[in-house]
């Protein structure tokens, strides 16, 4: 494990609160003190997927660190698939299981019910489901989507010297009511703004093929070729604009492409000019908080961790430094 993982993790350790019930063993210094604990991890994407692939890397290093015996689940963003998957880990009775977000609070609610009857730990990654948790406990390790949305949006105007009036194409999965509660923050502040907002449906499918993309954009951007600002719903069509904008004849910085995430094709972007603006946040974290804090919960009774990773903005003047990692698929 690197420095500054560990010294991260450090500081994650101090968040949590030990039960005074629970006396320090031997074990406290044993480097795979999770060993033997069975874990179900839900990465979100599908195998390969860019941001599903970094998530997964961090769980992996966590389960090479801590010893859990994990299973892992690969849902392509796909919510129905998502639940039915949670119905099918539950069922299989492991100790812990770590789930995404994405179903939202009324699908996930009698499962994470059934689970918490069933004494199985639950953490939730990458979108909140407060009520779960407020019900039924759980911690959650992603970004605080509301505000990340919205300050995606002010940086943009902010940066691009953006006016009101000025015209503003967002994606988002505006057919998953609790999903898309971080891309409608992007469109509710450049709407609050004065700017033109056509939203357009994304499918979960674009996250493994983001080429599916290019009907909708086109169709979008050809009924709004005054367009001066697109934002995209994660890191797989981030990573597509230079295609998206040779298909549609636009060149680097005619239109401003932003978004979420950082992969090696979004670094590529920024090389070749056509993107400008992204929020990070950081999935490997969400895949090695949420198996360290089950592991903690399941082995000393620690409380659930509860982490913000949104570590802030990489655009055209900073995305060196973060480059390398990016290129690693580590960050």
């Amino acid at each position: 494990m690197s420095k500054k993982l560990k010294a991260i993790l450090l500081i994650l350790a101090f968040t949590l609160v030990v039960p005074l019930s629970v006396p320090a063993t031997a074990q406290d210094t044993e480097t795979q003190w999770c060993a033997g604990k069975q874990i179900r991890f839900f990465v979100g994407g599908a195998e390969g997927d860019a941001f599903a692939s970094i998530v997964l890397r961090g769980a992996q290093a966590a389960q090479a660190d801590l010893g859990p015996d994990v299973d892992y689940i690969f849902s392509g963003w796909d919510p129905d698939r998502m639940v039915q998957q949670l119905r099918e880990a539950i069922a299989a009775q492991p100790d812990g299981i770590a789930m995404m977000g994405h179903p939202g609070d009324g699908a996930i609610l009698p499962l994470a019910e059934e689970a918490s009857a069933a004494g199985i730990a639950m953490m939730y990654q990458n979108v909140d489901v407060p009520e779960v948790r407020a019900n039924f406990g759980g911690g959650y390790v992603g970004a605080n989507l509301i505000p990340q949305g919205r300050a995606l949006a002010e940086e943009a105007i902010r940066q691009f010297d953006l006016q009101s009036g000025d015209t503003a194409i967002v994606f988002g999965p505006w057919d998953q009511p609790g999903r898309f509660i971080r891309e409608d923050a992007t469109a509710d502040t450049l709407e609050e703004a004065g700017f033109n907002v056509v939203r357009v449906n994304a499918l979960p499918e674009w996250a493994a093929d983001p080429n599916l993309a290019l009907p909708s954009l086109t169709a979008a951007y050809l009924s709004n070729p005054e367009t001066k600002l697109i934002v995209y719903p994660g890191g797989q069509m981030l990573g597509a604009v230079p295609v998206y904008m040779d298909a549609l004849g636009v060149a680097a910085g005619d239109v401003f492409n932003i978004g979420f995430d950082t992969s090696p094709a979004i670094m590529e972007g920024f090389d070749s000019g056509f993107v400008q603006l992204t929020s990070d946040q950081q999935p490997f974290l969400q895949g090695y908080a949420p198996i360290l804090s089950l592991c903690g919960t399941l082995v000393y009774g620690f409380g659930p961790l509860n982490l913000d990773t949104g570590a802030g903005f990489v655009n055209t003047s900073n995305y060196q430094n973060v480059a390398e990692l990016a290129r690693a698929g580590l960050r």
